[in-house]
């Protein structure tokens, strides 16, 4: 962890604007595709019929143009996992109650966490951040940038005002901000928060816009009744928060969540700074979502990790024309699923680098 960002002070919502996000938006740019031709034509001059290793060329070939350097590397790997809680746990809609949020945040913290093992696994650092976990949480290596103690119930009214979603939107700014000035090269997304695929839901239903049913699954392992019951929650806070849905911003604030601005304004960032982010998955791609009808452009710079088994994911890609990485049947989110994709973001630059060329090997061509 960075001691550098541990026990900061809450954001306060002055700090950042509806005008200040539209700037930021204002500030990114493609992809630079010049240097990802070169780096194709690199990769088709390696002893391998071309194309012959997939999406491997791919991811290194987007990556030195998110990146605009040939010799991109990518070696300091971080992930971000943003916890917060949400009112609309009492409607009933999760298999296990609030307090698992906190309890997972120390768990994190602890090492002992799917994200640390996986994490471990493929050599990247986890920062934990909290940003609206319902109660007060103090513990070596949090980061801690609360904007409110969870949201309000979505059913009965707007998760949070716009100035908090904007503060959260911040957060993600900041945090990821910090992570590459201290020197990550690829940032992950992350989250935990029980109850959080249900304001996931709703984001996807509200913009991509496609009907409830399509995009609620069973969460942390629902019953078929059960997830009847939380498609009708949903339904009830489009309902209720109908007046503000039709814009990403004002949808975020009314049916989001904190975890999930946050993880829109890391997206955000590493677009502006043009760094490649990979996106977990249900609730990082709700967070992508609303980055992306934000910031159409940002789409250059994220590598999506996998399909989640929650049902709405597929249903996410289609709709928006993406593909994920992988198909594993995750659903465990935390930034699980972008530590496994970050591995083959690094494999496919190491055989652009390692691997020799024909003139190098003297290696005849066909």
């Amino acid at each position: 962890m960075s001691n550098t960002t541990e026990n900061q002070p809450i954001v306060k919502p002055a700090n950042f604007t509806a005008e200040d996000l539209a700037a930021l938006c204002r500030s990114i740019t493609p992809a630079d595709a010049a240097i990802r031709e070169q780096a194709q034509a690199r990769l088709d001059n390696l002893t391998k019929p071309q194309g012959s290793l997939g999406k491997l060329e791919m991811l290194a070939a987007r990556s030195c143009a998110i990146t605009g350097q040939l010799d991109c590397r990518l070696q300091r790997k971080t992930i971000l996992t943003f916890a917060a809680d949400h009112g609309v746990t009492a409607e009933g809609i999760s298999k296990f109650p609030p307090e698992v949020t906190i309890q997972m945040i120390h768990n994190f913290l602890g090492g002992g966490a799917g994200v640390n093992v996986l994490a471990r696994h493929v050599g990247a650092e986890v920062r934990v951040i909290d940003v609206g976990a319902a109660g007060e949480v103090s513990a070596p290596g949090l980061i801690s940038r609360k904007v409110r103690p969870g949201t309000a119930n979505i059913a009965r009214g707007p998760a949070m005002s716009q100035a908090e979603a904007l503060a959260a939107i911040k957060v993600g700014i900041d945090t990821a901000r910090e992570a590459i000035a201290d020197g990550a090269e690829i940032l992950g997304t992350g989250e935990m928060g029980i109850g959080n695929t249900t304001p996931s839901a709703a984001l996807f239903a509200a913009l991509l816009p496609v009907p409830v049913n399509l995009v609620t699954g069973l969460g942390t392992g629902i019953e078929q009744e059960a997830r009847q019951h939380k498609v009708e929650v949903i339904e009830q806070a489009l309902k209720v928060n109908h007046a503000h849905l039709a814009q990403p911003l004002p949808a975020l604030a009314a049916v989001g969540g904190l975890e999930i601005a946050a993880i829109c304004g890391v997206i955000l960032e590493a677009a502006q700074s043009r760094v490649p982010v990979v996106v977990d998955g249900f609730i990082s791609s709700a967070g992508a979502l609303v980055a992306m009808r934000l910031a159409p452009v940002v789409v250059d710079y994220c590598f999506f990790s996998h399909m989640s088994a929650e049902q709405g994911h597929k249903i996410f890609f289609q709709e928006m024309q993406l593909e994920p990485l992988l198909h594993l049947d995750l659903r465990l989110g935390e930034g699980t699923g972008a530590a496994l994709a970050m591995g083959l973001v690094d494999a496919g630059l190491k055989i652009m680098h390692e691997m020799a060329t024909f003139g190098e090997a003297g290696v005849s061509r066909g």
